[in-house]
């Protein structure tokens, strides 16, 4: 009688030593993440040649949407994991500006390998919505792009009539507001869709870099890094889309290990979620010369400063003793 009373505190006190754990896995994570990208915001806002540069106004964007895909993300895994409970009208907001900055990214990295291909090829005719002063109108296009298909989405739902939504709280999931079979078929095809769009628009851009690499024979190493750099925004799309293989991995996982459901959602999360926006800009931003040079430059600027601060502290203390 007194294993069966001391069992369930056992596996009260094990699952909530398993939720402190993969919040101090995530926090950290996401805090390191945030720091790199103010810098390079800081560095872009320092430093008007960047803004001058239509790549690098597409890239800031991409750092801004990823933050705010991130920040929503690991708001919304916190109320999860602390079965945090709130009305719909609080709860939607949170998953449309997440699912539209989710979308939001492919379509950006899309965009960028067309601009490589703009600036081979229309190098002294560039066209005038991809000048640095016009990028912003093709940003807000692939913003209303990205808001249409959640927003539809949200639109088809039904939601169960004895659920307010303005007093009845529910957990703040993705399966609990988008429930019905339709949402699930339209957002699979959604996903293809994107997935298709994004891919051939990348392939098309660098197989005709390559082609042009070839015919070129001044000016080869630009083409040449143009080519890498579309390559490159391939994997960033892979990484992305790494997310649509979840309900793969949550049956393998299942068929061949016995977890609990709240670590495998925990894993394709950290795994395919997390981790690929937390490398997509990074790479991107650390392989860029230019970019690289100012990085370490601020990273070593702080060092300094705290290096001086500490000091001070110091020489502080002795002199008061």
């Amino acid at each position: 009688m007194q294993n069966l009373t001391e069992y369930p505190d056992n596996a009260t006190s094990h699952k909530n030593l398993s939720v402190i754990i993969k919040v101090c896995v995530v926090i950290p994570f996401f805090c390191v993440f945030l720091c790199c990208v103010v810098v390079m915001l800081h560095i872009f806002a320092s430093h008007r040649q960047f803004l001058d540069t239509s790549r690098y106004v597409l890239f800031a964007s991409m750092l801004i949407n990823d933050t705010l895909q991130l920040l929503f993300s690991v708001l919304l895994f916190i109320f999860a994991m602390g079965q945090v409970k709130f009305a719909l009208v609080y709860c939607i907001p949170l998953l449309l500006i997440s699912t539209v900055t989710f979308q939001n990214t492919p379509l950006i990295l899309a965009t960028m390998s067309l601009e490589r291909y703009v600036a081979i090829f229309y190098p002294l005719q560039r066209p005038a919505a991809w000048r640095s002063d016009r990028i912003w109108i093709i940003i807000l296009s692939l913003w209303l792009i990205s808001c249409v298909f959640p927003v539809t989405d949200h639109a088809m739902g039904g939601h169960d009539p004895a659920v307010d939504a303005f007093s009845t709280p529910v957990l703040c999931k993705v399966t609990v507001v988008n429930s019905s079979p339709i949402q699930r078929l339209f957002n699979a095809a959604t996903s293809i869709l994107f997935f298709v769009v994004e891919a051939v628009i990348i392939l098309f851009t660098y197989v005709r870099i390559l082609l042009e690499t070839r015919k070129l024979r001044q000016d080869r190493a630009s083409v040449s890094k143009a080519m890498h750099t579309v390559l490159l925004h391939g994997f960033q799309l892979l990484l992305c889309m790494l997310a649509f293989t979840i309900p793969i991995t949550e049956t393998l996982i299942v068929l061949h290990a016995n977890w609990l459901p709240e670590d495998v959602s925990f894993f394709n999360y950290f795994c395919f979620i997390l981790i690929p926006r937390f490398l997509s800009p990074l790479i991107y931003g650390f392989r860029d010369q230019g970019l690289r040079g100012y990085i370490g430059k601020t990273f070593l600027c702080c060092s300094n400063k705290v290096k001086r601060c500490v000091r001070g502290r110091l020489q502080d203390n002795s002199s008061v003793s």
